[in-house]
């Protein structure tokens, strides 16, 4: 009997996390399924790692990035729904179950995304940062969705394909945004239910995150001028993330100016600056809010208020340059 789910993880050197995912993924109690590796040139232990578990392991000669490793695994998928997840992403017990509940209630067309738990698989301040991060933003608009994440997407293997799949050229990430877009624009429709869940492992430092924010910027912003939406309220890029960096950006220069001139007013003007901008991230701020973590609630909105903002800012301004040289 052919499985219902066909549940893919492209591999490049995930040696780190792709045993712990592979046993995750291995311990769904959905009655129905397959595992498929695509290893995309590792030079790390990945296959060694990956050739213990009862999955089918696809190594690609050269290294292609993501999209061309899903989009191989989606080749030699024999499910009729095909689930895909990173290499670094733990599936829950009951993920699958919830995907197949998601995809039975809607349209055979229509594409079915999961987000992270808030809580990640690692500990560590900033991964329950991004994790609680990830998890509002892509859920606040739930069911309806901008575009659904890779590290939980559901789509039937007819529609995957009759779509193209996967576009290899967007860059080095947002594959999954540009193929969600395309499918928007196409009339299908896309649902966010969050109870599909996965955990993601971070690993992240105060460094990592910071690294990991200006990155995803440079990216977003290079993708959106392309695309006419660099003001669009989108996941993880939204508009209040994006406000919180204007008013970061804003509050520096005003401290400055009261520094060089120590007039009470820019002590007022501050004030003003970032009371708007906690009107408008109110919900961002009770997501990161735990009555039971007063230090981490604090801690949390500090980082997200005061220094988050600064390397996803300085990521947009490269990206903007980049895109202009590029043009």
């Amino acid at each position: 009997m052919d499985p219902e789910i066909s549940i893919i993880v492209p591999n490049h050197n995930g040696e780190r996390t792709i045993g712990a995912c592979l046993g995750a993924a291995l311990a769904s109690r959905h009655p129905q399924f397959e595992v498929i590796v695509v290893d995309d040139s590792s030079t790390d232990d990945s296959v060694r790692i990956i050739e213990r578990f009862p999955c089918q392991l696809v190594r690609l000669p050269k290294h292609c990035g993501a999209a061309n490793a899903r989009n191989t695994g989606a080749q030699h998928a024999r499910g009729r729904i095909l689930f895909f997840t990173d290499a670094d992403c733990l599936l829950d017990e009951d993920t699958l179950t919830a995907v197949s509940r998601a995809m039975a209630a809607s349209r055979p067309s229509t594409v079915v995304g999961g987000t992270y738990t808030r809580q990640p698989a690692d500990q560590g301040f900033f991964n329950r940062f991004q994790s609680i991060f990830i998890n509002y933003s892509e859920t606040k608009h739930a069911p309806n969705a901008d575009y659904l994440a890779t590290h939980a997407m559901a789509i039937t293997a007819d529609e995957f394909h009759a779509q193209g799949g996967f576009s290899e050229s967007p860059g080095p990430i947002l594959e999954d945004v540009e193929f969600s877009h395309r499918l928007r624009r196409r009339g299908i429709e896309l649902v966010m239910d969050p109870a599909i869940q996965v955990r993601h492992i971070f690993d992240f430092s105060l460094l990592g995150s910071l690294r990991n924010a200006f990155r995803k910027a440079m990216y977003w912003t290079m993708y959106s001028i392309e695309n006419q939406d660099l003001l669009s309220d989108s996941g993880t890029a939204s508009l209040e993330l994006k406000t919180n960096v204007c008013a970061c950006f804003l509050s520096w220069l005003l401290l400055v100016m009261l520094l060089a001139s120590a007039h009470w007013g820019w002590w007022v003007a501050i004030a003003a600056v970032q009371f708007a901008n906690a009107t408008i991230n109110k919900r961002m701020l009770l997501a990161l809010y735990h009555r039971d973590d007063i230090l981490f609630s604090l801690a949390a909105v500090t980082y997200y208020m005061v220094l988050y903002p600064l390397p996803v800012g300085l990521g947009a301004i490269v990206g903007l340059i980049r895109y202009w040289r590029k043009s």
